[in-house]
């Protein structure tokens, strides 16, 4: 008889243990899939950021004709941010990629403010109706691409949060959960979205 408690106290507690495994198992893996969800908030808006550089430089391009250098360094700035992009996209959270999607989005707002400085140079520029709608549209995306890193931050911070406390950090160490990375901007200056004036 003693036996059969004892091994009936052993199932519960075996079973009790399991189910607290679970529990942190299925914490993690949703705290991950969070971070991942609003890595592709971000993914959509720089996206749609990055399709409207192509047409801001090429309606610039008819009145700057003395400035190639500048509108170069847009194009170039654009191309390796969408290629930070396509690598961040396959593995959001891992801090290499988190960390080049940061630098060569900082790059690319730095020449896009160069870009704009320049346009401020010519009248004719600045008040193109295309133009000005390309900038309004622009500065809309920074501001759902700020709002979109905020959200993701927020849940990487949750998530790792999760995977380091304890006794969850021993699973998460177990599973393989590794630590996600914010994304964060590293120049103080680029921390707002450029300012359009036309």
């Amino acid at each position: 008889m003693e036996f059969v408690i004892g091994v009936i106290c052993l199932v519960v507690v075996i079973a009790v243990v399991a189910g607290v495994v679970a529990l942190m198992y299925n914490g993690l893996v949703r705290a991950r899939n969070a971070y991942r969800n609003a890595y592709s908030q971000i993914d959509v808006q720089l996206v749609r950021r990055h399709d409207l550089i192509p047409n801001l430089v090429e309606t610039a391009k008819g009145y700057i004709k003395h400035e190639r250098e500048t509108l170069e360094a847009v194009v170039r700035a654009r191309t390796a941010a969408v290629s930070a992009q396509a690598a961040a996209s396959g593995a959001p959270g891992e801090p290499g990629a988190m960390q080049q999607l940061a630098g060569a989005e900082n790059t690319l707002t730095q020449t896009l403010g160069r870009l704009f400085a320049l346009a401020e140079a010519y009248p004719d520029l600045k008040a193109n109706q295309n133009m000005m709608q390309l900038s309004e549209e622009l500065t809309s995306t920074e501001n759902r691409v700020a709002f979109a890193r905020q959200a993701y931050n927020d849940a990487v911070m949750a998530y790792n949060n999760r995977r380091e406390v304890f006794p969850a950090s021993v699973l998460a160490g177990m599973f393989n959960f590794t630590p996600a990375a914010l994304f964060e901007i590293d120049d103080p200056q680029q921390r707002q979205a450029p300012q359009v004036s036309f």
